[in-house]
């Protein structure tokens, strides 16, 4: 599986987007040449499983509706993975946004939280299975030190093997407000996102 790394270009009002090797060497440079701390929303999740695409559909709506400082980039970096750990490497801070489950809130609740405080489990069910601990303790090991923080929204089901692209009306209602949480945690950080227009 190859993972796309989206990255906002301004240039007058068009999006443009780089992928793979291309994508990487922009980000580095992007991050290397801003005199603030590099700011970096990981947005994670799978398009094709309906609300595990909530994370993805938070990186296309900013990209869409806002110009970007240039210490702050914003990526859909598709499932977690041990890959992530090149996009940890150069950021100073790390809001990571992804839909939640067995949190035992309603769907469209939105949690923000800190890496520790998610459960831990006795192990992995296959060679597949990376968690965002996982990530962070691999980053760790490896001098990979950002402060992370993140948001997640608890989806409705995420319990069939069909494909569906689109979110639960719940899920949908919630866009808004962690758009606006991510403005915040940004704006937190003496970073602020100017509307597209």
């Amino acid at each position: 599986m190859t993972i796309q790394i989206r990255i906002k270009r301004q240039q007058s009002t068009k999006n443009q987007y780089l992928t793979g090797r291309d994508g990487f060497d922009q980000l580095m440079t992007k991050f290397s040449e801003a005199d603030q701390p590099s700011l970096l929303i990981l947005c994670i999740g799978n398009l094709l499983m309906s609300d595990e695409g909530f994370g993805p559909r938070i990186a296309s709506e900013l990209l869409a509706a806002y110009t970007l400082p240039d210490n702050v980039c914003v990526l859909d970096r598709g499932v977690m993975g041990l890959a992530l750990l090149a996009d940890l490497r150069r950021a100073d801070a790390v809001l990571i946004v992804d839909a939640l489950d067995h949190t035992g809130f309603s769907p469209g609740t939105i949690c923000r939280f800190q890496p520790d405080q998610i459960a831990t489990y006795s192990g992995p069910k296959g060679a597949h299975d990376i968690r965002l601990s996982d990530v962070l303790a691999a980053a760790a090991l490896a001098g990979i030190t950002p402060v992370v923080d993140c948001l997640g929204v608890q989806i409705r089901e995420l319990n069939s093997l069909e494909a569906h692209i689109g979110l639960s009306p719940e899920l949908e209602s919630a866009l808004p407000t962690v758009l606006a949480a991510v403005c915040d945690w940004l704006s937190e950080r003496g970073a602020t996102l100017k509307p597209i227009g």
